[in-house]
């Protein structure tokens, strides 16, 4: 017979268990909710509206900071999200430079970290950080292989002179070279740059057959528009990053023509009924219009709908270890996401390894065409 004390101390355990298993799943987000990025970031926090209350039962806890697209202000965010919050996962941020600063905090705390932007971050470096948004290598193939198949064989590059920029200008002139493509005229410019009238000039002046420009969204109207109200007439290629209403919102008929590398939830409906995608994309695309309206899809809050399948894979897997909370929970997530088990996300196919933390295979992207203010799938 057991006694009284020994009931007591039973009853103890079991509510200590049932408590852990009804432990919040914490996650901090870091987002540029205003600043000069703040059109990539309102989405990705808009993307949050279509994620359910729990995962594998556990209560979501999400706790949203503005990182004001400012590298300084995120890392205080993080930083404050792993000490104070307890995170069990980050998230963020929207903008390249800024996530590449979080992803120091992520590292040092021993924190998952979904990067909402293509952070270029040396193997090994990144053993926390997991991308949500495909690499500028990856994205390149794509446009590079358009490219060859338009007879193009002269490209004129104008983009940022961050990470974001810098990245595709190095994997671009890697590649480019490979499939018989010559960068002939380089130039840049700063995100918060209102004009870029010279270096149009001397893009137009170098006469490719086509320009790639590295800019992200509103914010890639500008230099587009300013490339055509020079007189340029040849082919014009954006990169995921503008691929949000946005560029034609400011971009106008100047954009028109234009050829925009994505991921394809922007055109879930004209996908193949084969598309590995097409399902999710669908589902995200009626989801997110229900909320925000026709046409108000986007890149961006497609990278939080697939965080969410991600995440449904991989925290039972993490449950059976750990409870939420702990840095044991933290490190079993990591495992999980680095299992290889495919996720048919709305962006393409995503199957993190232990030295692959990008995930998306090389079919995932799709080559847009802006036609009459719409996209149009490239086929």
């Amino acid at each position: 017979m057991i006694d009284k004390a020994t009931r007591i101390a039973l009853a103890c355990a079991l509510a200590t268990a049932a408590a852990a298993a009804r432990a919040d799943i914490t996650i901090g987000v870091v987002l540029p909710l205003t600043g000069p990025t703040s059109a990539l970031g309102i989405p990705v926090n808009n993307g949050f509206k279509l994620w359910p209350d729990q995962i594998a039962g556990q209560k979501i806890r999400i706790v949203t900071l503005d990182d004001a697209t400012d590298p300084t202000t995120a890392v205080r965010n993080t930083r404050r999200l792993v000490t104070e919050e307890k995170a069990d996962l980050i998230i963020g941020s929207a903008a390249t430079p800024v996530a590449v600063a979080m992803a120091d905090v992520a590292a040092e705390s021993g924190t998952v970290q979904f990067a909402m932007s293509p952070i270029p971050l040396a193997q090994g470096k990144d053993k926390w950080s997991f991308r949500l948004a495909h690499s500028s290598g990856l994205m390149a193939h794509a446009v590079i292989d358009h490219m060859k198949k338009q007879g193009i064989k002269t490209v004129g590059f104008l983009g940022y002179t961050d990470a974001y920029g810098e990245t595709w200008l190095k994997d671009f002139s890697e590649q480019a070279p490979k499939a018989g493509i010559q960068l002939v005229a380089t130039e840049r410019f700063q995100r918060t740059d209102t004009g870029v009238t010279g270096q149009a000039l001397k893009l137009a002046a170098a006469r490719p057959d086509a320009i790639l420009i590295v800019a992200s969204g509103s914010g890639a109207a500008m230099p587009h528009r300013a490339i055509v109200e020079r007189g340029y007439k040849g082919k014009i290629y954006q990169t995921h990053a503008a691929a949000s209403q946005d560029l034609m919102r400011v971009g106008g008929k100047d954009v028109e023509g234009a050829y925009v590398v994505s991921g394809p939830a922007l055109v879930a409906e004209q996908l193949p009924a084969d598309n590995p995608s097409k399902a999710a994309a669908m589902d995200y695309v009626q989801g997110y219009e229900k909320l925000f309206g026709p046409g108000s899809r986007n890149q961006f809050s497609a990278h939080t709908y697939d965080a969410l399948l991600v995440l449904q894979q991989a925290v039972p897997v993490a449950l059976k270890k750990a409870q939420p909370g702990t840095p044991e929970f933290r490190a079993a997530l990591r495992d999980a996401l680095e299992a290889d088990k495919p996720v048919q996300a709305s962006q393409g196919v995503l199957a993190y390894k232990p030295d692959d933390h990008w995930g998306f295979t090389p079919q995932s992207p799709v080559v847009l065409k802006v036609v009459n203010g719409a996209w149009q799938l490239e086929r």
